[in-house]
């Protein structure tokens, strides 16, 4: 029995959750396994209502949990920051979520912008770095609101963090087995410490997977060559700032934030999963967005849960609405709303 907590959040957030519970429960009468949901209200209604964000209490309870199911994050009546740093960060770092884990995949059928390529030169994985660095908020301010203002925001990198996540990914690459190539993105050129720390630990882990090739580039050269080559890539590691950009420029050469994924992964303890576009709260209520990005979540989970061959219906699903039912992706140029989609992909997993 998988325990699932499902945070269906706002803005469109629930609409997209529905369709995700929806193929979860195709595949767990396909495939014959057994799971229960509770469900928290956690987002901008109820911080608007209590002043609430991510109480301690609720942390122990999801704790208790193998799962988090996540729709989206965002209110257009809370101030940016509030519900990202007081539920989503919060989440991550009280949990230990220390990977976040990002498939970068064209599916067949969905458009990119890059010129000459396909789903054969889009597929890789980047996993991001995610409790440490910049985003642990440490620094100050001197004289603020003078003109001899200081602002300090320094980045916090440990040699337990840094190296737990690049052993994940030299794993990861091994068991993906696809070009078993691991790439080390930084700025060791300019950031002295910290990428010294990065790439000392790189090093001597690589030690230890003598089948993965190890390779390493400049966060800047990899954003060129995510545009120029794509195929180039196997799994890419990095720290959390730079995990954080290069992952919605991968979102956008997939064919868009309609489609990315990705998991907060606490390999020992419970993981989150969500779409990564945010709540889109413009469309709330409309069933015109897209929830494939937010089944491809559920795919992950799947995967994280062991339900390895559910995952992989779950994906053939998405791969078959992508390449056979959706002439565009873009909201409300899909040809199909929100519930269909989701009844599509359901579907094709019942008789997968």
């Amino acid at each position: 029995m998988h325990n699932i907590a499902v945070m269906p959040g706002d803005g469109t957030g629930p609409e997209v959750v529905r369709e995700g519970l929806k193929v979860l429960a195709a595949a767990a009468d396909r495939f014959g396994f057994e799971y229960q949901t509770t469900a928290y209200d956690f987002g901008g209604d109820r911080y608007l209502k209590t002043g609430e964000t991510l109480p301690d209490a609720a942390v122990e309870e999801l704790r208790g949990h193998d799962a988090i199911f996540l729709g989206a994050i965002g209110h257009p009546g809370v101030k940016p920051g509030i519900l990202e740093q007081g539920i989503l960060l919060k989440a991550r770092f009280a949990l230990d979520q220390y990977i976040n884990l990002r498939p970068v995949k064209l599916y067949p059928g969905v458009d990119t912008p890059l010129k000459d390529k396909g789903p054969d030169d889009i597929d890789f994985v980047v996993v991001r770095e995610n409790t440490e660095g910049l985003y642990v908020g440490s620094g100050g301010f001197l004289k603020k609101g003078t003109p001899d203002e200081v602002a300090i925001q320094e980045s916090i990198n440990t040699r337990k963090g840094v190296e737990r996540c690049i052993r994940y990914a030299f794993d990861y690459a091994q068991k993906r087995n696809k070009d078993n190539k691991l790439t080390l993105c930084g700025k060791t050129n300019v950031l002295n410490y910290s990428q010294d720390l990065w790439m000392r630990a790189f090093t001597e882990a690589g030690a230890d997977y003598p089948g993965i090739t190890a390779d390493y580039a400049h966060v800047d050269a990899i954003c060129m060559w995510f545009v120029k080559n794509p195929e180039w890539f196997d799994v890419i590691v990095t720290d959390n700032i730079f995990g954080d950009i290069i992952t919605d420029l991968g979102a956008m050469i997939q064919g868009g934030m309609g489609i990315a994924a990705g998991g907060n992964i606490n390999p020992d303890g419970v993981s989150m999963f969500e779409p990564i576009g945010g709540s889109a709260p413009k469309y709330t209520g409309q069933n015109v967005i897209n929830p494939l990005a937010a089944i491809a979540a559920v795919q992950m989970m799947l995967e994280f849960l062991g339900e390895d061959e559910a995952a992989a219906a779950v994906e053939r699903g998405i791969m078959h609405v992508t390449s056979e039912k959706l002439p565009g992706m873009a909201v409300g140029k899909m040809g199909h709303s929100t519930s269909e989609i989701g009844d599509m992909v359901a579907a094709r997993v019942r008789k997968d």
